[in-house]
């Protein structure tokens, strides 16, 4: 009955409140379903209710547990005593007593504890608003440290904290372990992702010696924040820079990174071998990004990247290295509308120990597959128009001597423009046919420079070909298998057959400049145009490729999963050509009847269990060109392992490329809540070299994490490399997202 009163006092009360949700009041014991009843009223002359014994009120997603509540229906306004619980808005607040607006979420208290992991605040007395600003009085303290008793924490006579974003504080004590280390006056921090803060690390690395590396990250406002980067490398001496990252809304973002080491010992490299007096004393890197969307049809990116020297990321920045080893040089403005493109841009030398083609500018305007009026036909473009510089590293010219048989530099400027027609038909309700045909014109003057050796030449290509594919599919709703957790199978094949005919051009590519060329790959080119857009290095081209794509889907936990998906494709050229496309630019030379067979599988027989594998067979030859696999265990949360293998035969990709060979493992074992342990290791099987080991010992302090790495590398040249190094974060402003020491192991030991 007294449910039933309740339920029809909020109906005509909830629209008298202006409130759009529901009010709902019951004995706690209706939800925890415990053996103490507790009893709820309701007064309809005064609009009002109260409860004992524990009462629940919830309105959305506000919740508030008490022992005690008197609630007015009119204006929300409660008072609440005995274990009161307030959940708004991602806070969780705890006290004893408290005033608490379920429409305002305005409150008033005495003693508290409220906060969102992994912030909390305690204190004496508080008044403010839960869900947007929180003030409290008297003597509070702020901590990342979720117990009744923080081993640190941050204590004040007044504190004002916006949750997710600042907290202030007057007359502030720091306090660790029970003993005040530090006080201020005033105290402000950012909370979240804008934290302000400062990081050590402590290590020491052979060929650095004993080292500290320290940032601090600051935020301004929501424009503008940064980092600041001071190092000491006892071997090598002082390294520091700043980054700055520029907000700027619609305008885009921008960001600023500079590094300047003057190293103390610069003949010695970090990769094994000696920098033969290349390698300058003054060491520097400087980044500049821009990217922004100005308007919804427009992109613009620029990046200026200059360094002094190829290795300086490699010897102090070895994240930045192996996530970009030749980083260049651009300008790129992209407007675009439903069926046309314009992409400009220009990308100006500025490292002259990188290979470079100078694009000063090269405007591109394309044109996407769209039909033509009402007919069947559709048609797709690309044009052209630039002046190009081909640059050669500077290692490696004719001027230098240790360089022998280098390669001058040339230039030329180029206009192309190319056309297609295609005919999409679907036969049968399946199979899908699509012939097409497209010419291309290519316009170069005479090349300058030292290698220049071509006079102004005109080429024209034609091309022609048809594309067909369907896809069919085959359902079995009762298929299972309790081992590869099968419930339901859906089997999709894809079939496809690509034919490309390309006659001889009017201009082969040995008589053509070299800007964009054939480059040496580990996976196979597109073989049709324009998706093939090397447009110097376009020859005679008479192929079939051929596709082949199975999957299976089942359901796992409700929800539609992959359980295989195979992928094969294999080129048959009809009439191979025998030229080299790319001269002395490490083509792996001229065709063969048979591309190789490239097969691209991933199993996933388990929810935690995943197989990949990537294979290139020459089938000419009987060789095995490329092999990738990776097998990946993660059946709980207590441990995982990760292997993996790596094969490329010698002269693979490219003539005279070096073979791999190399065996990788990656074990993460939680030991208990406290301790953590991974160990990842590569292994050169061929030559028995293990060529590089991390082991990191991981230690949860409750409010901060630390982590103890110890990394050796051998690759065989020169000596080997260790590092030991001591990182540690608090759980209140962590340095790294979760997982990032498994794809960034280098950050480990602060590299």
């Amino acid at each position: 009955m007294i449910a039933l009163v309740i339920a029809s006092a909020l109906l005509s009360l909830t629209a008298r409140a202006q409130a759009e949700l529901p009010l709902v009041v019951k004995a706690l014991s209706q939800v925890l379903h415990s053996d103490i009843k507790g009893e709820v009223h309701y007064d309809p002359q005064t609009e009002t209710s109260w409860g004992t014994n524990g009462v629940y009120v919830q309105r959305g997603t506000d919740v508030l547990t008490a022992d005690r509540v008197w609630l007015n229906y009119t204006n929300g306004q409660m008072e609440a005593d005995g274990n009161v619980r307030i959940e708004s808005g991602g806070q969780l607040w705890v006290g004893d007593h408290a005033r608490y607006n379920i429409y305002t979420h305005h409150m008033e208290s005495g003693e508290f504890r409220v906060g969102r992991p992994p912030f909390f605040a305690a204190g004496e007395a508080m008044a403010g608003d839960l869900s947007d600003k929180l003030f409290t009085g008297g003597t509070v303290y702020a901590t990342g440290d979720d117990v009744s008793d923080p081993a640190y924490r941050i204590q004040a006579e007044e504190m004002r904290i916006i949750p997710g974003k600042s907290v202030e504080m007057w007359n502030a004590v720091v306090w660790v372990k029970g003993v005040p280390v530090f006080y201020f006056p005033y105290y402000k921090r950012n909370l979240g992702r804008h934290a302000n803060n400062l990081n050590f690390l402590p290590g020491y690395r052979s060929v650095y010696g004993p080292y500290l590396l320290s940032t601090y990250t600051w935020y301004l406002d929501d424009e503008l924040d940064g980092k600041v980067h001071v190092d000491y490398r006892t071997s090598r001496g002082v390294g520091a820079g700043p980054d700055l990252n520029l907000h700027l809304g619609r305008w885009g973002e921008a960001s600023l990174r500079y590094y300047y080491l003057h190293d103390l010992a610069s003949e010695k490299g970090t990769n094994g071998l000696p920098n033969l007096g290349v390698i300058p004393e003054n060491r520097q890197r400087f980044h500049l990004g821009y990217q922004a969307t100005p308007d919804t049809n427009l992109n613009v990116k620029a990046v200026l990247d200059y360094q002094t020297d190829p290795l300086v990321e490699h010897d102090f920045l070895e994240s930045d290295y192996w996530n970009n080893p030749r980083p260049y040089t651009f300008v790129e403005v992209n407007p675009y509308w439903e069926n046309w493109s314009v992409d400009a841009e220009t990308t100006p030398q500025v490292n002259d120990f990188f290979d470079q083609v100078d694009r000063l500018p090269d405007v591109q305007l394309t044109g996407f597959r769209q039909e033509i009026g009402t007919s069947p036909l559709y048609y797709d473009s690309q044009s052209s128009a630039g002046y190009y510089r081909r640059y050669f590293a500077a290692t490696n010219s004719l001027n230098n001597p240790q360089y022998a048989g280098g390669r001058a530099d040339y230039s030329a400027g180029r206009a192309d423009t190319y056309h297609q027609i295609l005919l999409p038909w679907t036969f049968f309700d399946w199979l899908n046919v699509a012939p097409r045909v497209g010419g291309r014109l290519t316009y170069y003057s005479d090349e300058s420079g030292p290698g220049g050796t071509n006079a102004t030449t005109d080429r024209t290509v034609f091309n022609t070909g048809v594309d067909t594919s369907f896809k069919a599919s085959q359902v079995w709703p009762g298929a299972t298998n309790r081992f590869l957790q099968v419930d339901g199978l859906r089997h999709v094949i894809e079939p496809s057959v690509d034919y490309v005919y390309v006659p001889t051009p009017s201009a082969t590519p040995n008589q053509l400049p070299q800007f964009d060329s054939d480059l040496p790959s580990l996976l196979l080119l597109p073989v049709e145009l324009p998706d093939y857009n090397n447009i110097d290095s376009i020859d005679s081209q008479n192929v079939i490729r051929f596709g082949l794509r199975n999957t299976l889907e089942t359901k796992r936990d409700g929800a539609v999963d992959r359980l295989l998906d195979w992928n094969l494709m294999l080129d048959w050229r009809l009439a191979p050509n025998g030229s080299i496309n790319a001269p002395n630019l490490g083509s792996p030379g001229p065709q063969r009847t048979f591309d190789d067979l490239y097969s691209h599988l991933a199993f996933k027989p388990r929810t935690w269990l995943t197989l990949e594998s990537q294979v290139r067979e020459d089938i000419n030859a009987g060789r095995l060109n490329l092999a990738f696999h990776q097998i990946t265990f993660t059946p709980n949360e207590r441990w995982s392992w990760g292997l993996g293998y790596w094969y490329l035969a010698d002269g693979f990709p490219a003539a005279g490329a070096p073979g791999a060979n190399l065996l990788s493992s990656t074990v993460f074992y939680r030991l208990d809540d406290n301790w953590g342990l991974r160990a990842t290791h590569y292994f050169e099987p061929q030559t028995g070299h293990l060529q590089q080991q991390y082991y990191t010992l991981y230690r949860d302090m409750r409010s901060w994490t630390c982590g103890l790495t110890f990394r050796a590398e051998d690759n065989g040249i020169g000596g080997e490399d260790y590092t030991v190094a001591f990182s540690f974060s608090l759980k209140i402003d962590p340095k790294d997202q979760v997982g990032d020491d498994s794809i960034r192991p280098y950050h480990l030991v602060g590299y």
